[in-house]
């Protein structure tokens, strides 16, 4: 099945709710087997559709804690997460998504990503109305490559397409390190000795736009008079996104350019700290994206002003995305599971023609057979009338018709009585005239008792033989009985001389 992998910007603290609005995104679209398919930046109704779609959030919109969690399970663990965090959290926990990492830490404890509720669900809402149903999430910080400055360390692998991939640090580093990375088994947890960083570009301050507009605007209208605070907006320190991952832990900050490296050193302390560019977004080329000021839509050094760390290493998109895939932490979780099949307005809008027809073709199917019917009522209804003109101009002195053919065959059975023939019904009215006329003949006595040609062939077992006086009792009944000597068989029919 095919993957689509989209970067989705962090959200804005100074914009409302009901003004939020996602901006192109750089996505990256990969074949059944893996391959990359196509590449680029596209708003949200222009991604490209896939059976499975794959969303790396913003470090800053994730929180990244551990607790440890009662035995509950379903709708009462949910229930119970935010009081588990309350302590750890500033904002109110009521009005966050609390998603639960599958694998547990050494000592028994969970992982637990913790994003605004609202934020989430317009995010996930978005991408499903646009017709992407299966969703996943997965935390930037989840994405990043291993701590290479520490022995043991390694990012989330897994399989990406139905084949099998490398770490993310066996992807992106060559030579020793990154061979070390790759052979060492399996582990989905970051060394908690270790701090990895990612520089994912710069932030776009929407406030500090608006206030500059509103400052240009002024100075337009009073040249003469320019506002004395549109000179530190026109000079502001551009603020870079930042991705730290503390072991299997994470969180994001947006640190100004040129406290940057400071602010990397005070954090990392004594820890040894690996810092990574974002490097290869799709569309990030300036000639492209003349707007390089959007939130981790290009590389954090094309601005002259951010200075990386000695030692900064690439980190590419596509690594980066690929990561997201091996990722087994899902945000999707509760009531954001993905349901690619439920009934809500889009799937409805989706599958409109296919109801259609098939209401259309229920509709054809009751018409043709209610049609059907009637025709076939109305050919009973002169069957009917034929057969009880028959019967009563055969029988007239019938004056109460209620099933004609019934009626008809017991008036022809009367009739074959009355002329001494005898009706399908005669076996019955033989047979009983026989066991009349054994007389002291054991009934067992018989051997068999076969009826056609209007009579009946009676055989009598060896050691029976029938007394002188059953022809007389026979005929006393109605009865004709002859013996065929050969056979040994009695032929008993009716007396009637009609017959």
């Amino acid at each position: 099945m095919s993957t689509l992998i989209v970067f989705l910007p962090p959200r804005d603290p100074a914009v409302p709710s009901q003004e939020w609005l996602l901006p192109d995104m750089p996505f990256l679209l990969l074949d059944k087997s893996g391959r990359k398919e196509r590449a680029g930046r596209a708003g949200l109704a222009f991604l490209p559709r896939a059976a499975t779609t794959v969303l790396i959030v913003a470090a800053r919109d994730v929180l990244m804690l551990s607790a440890s969690l009662p035995p509950l399970k379903g709708q009462r663990l949910k229930q119970a997460l935010p009081n588990v965090v309350e302590d750890q959290m500033i904002q109110d926990p009521q009005t966050c998504h609390i998603a639960l990492d599958p694998q547990p830490l050494a000592d028994g404890s969970r992982v637990l990503a913790v994003i605004d509720r609202g934020w989430f669900r317009f995010l996930v809402e978005a991408f499903a109305a646009a017709g992407h149903r299966n969703l996943r999430a997965v935390p930037v910080t989840r994405c990043l490559p291993a701590a290479q400055s520490a022995p043991g360390g390694l990012a989330e692998s897994g399989a990406i397409g139905g084949q099998d991939e490398p770490p993310v640090a066996a992807a992106l580093a060559g030579g020793e390190a990154g061979a070390a990375a790759a052979s060492q088994p399996e582990s989905p947890l970051l060394s908690p000795a270790s701090l990895v960083v990612a520089v994912l570009g710069t932030v776009r301050e929407t406030a500090q736009a608006i206030l500059a507009d509103a400052a240009a605007g002024a100075a337009s209208v009073v040249p003469e008079a320019p506002s004395p605070s549109s000179a530190p907006l026109a000079s502001a320190d551009p603020r870079v996104e930042v991705a730290i991952a503390r072991g299997s832990l994470g969180e994001g900050l947006a640190v100004p350019a040129s406290a940057l490296e400071a602010t990397l050193s005070a954090l990392a302390g004594d820890t040894p700290l690996d810092v990574f560019e974002l490097t290869d977004v799709p569309g990030a080329e300036p000639a492209l994206a003349p707007h390089a000021a959007l939130p981790m839509f290009g590389r954090a050094s094309s601005d002259a002003r951010i200075v990386l760390p000695a030692g900064a290493k690439p980190l590419p998109f596509e690594a980066l995305a690929r990561a997201a895939i091996a990722s087994r932490l899902d945000l999707c979780q509760f009531e954001f599971e993905s349901r690619p099949w439920r009934l809500d307005r889009a799937t409805v809008r989706r599958l409109r023609v296919p109801i259609g027809l098939g209401v259309a073709a229920l509709l054809v199917a009751v018409i043709g057979a209610n049609v059907q019917w009637i025709v076939m009522a109305r050919e009973r209804d002169a069957l009917n009338a034929q057969m009880t003109e028959l019967l009563l101009n055969a029988f007239p002195k019938t004056t109460v018709v209620l099933d004609a053919p019934a009626q008809m065959k017991s008036q022809l059975d009367r009739l074959r009585l009355a002329s001494g023939q005898l009706s399908p019904d005669d076996f019955l009215s033989l047979a009983a005239r026989l066991a009349r006329s054994l007389g002291p003949l054991p009934v067992n006595g018989i051997a068999a008792l076969d009826y056609h040609d209007r009579r009946l062939d009676l055989t009598f077992k060896p050691q029976v033989s029938a007394d002188p006086d059953f022809t007389k009792r026979l005929a006393q009944s109605g009865l004709a009985g002859e013996l065929d000597s050969g056979t040994g068989k009695w032929a008993i029919k009716n007396r009637n001389p009609g017959q």
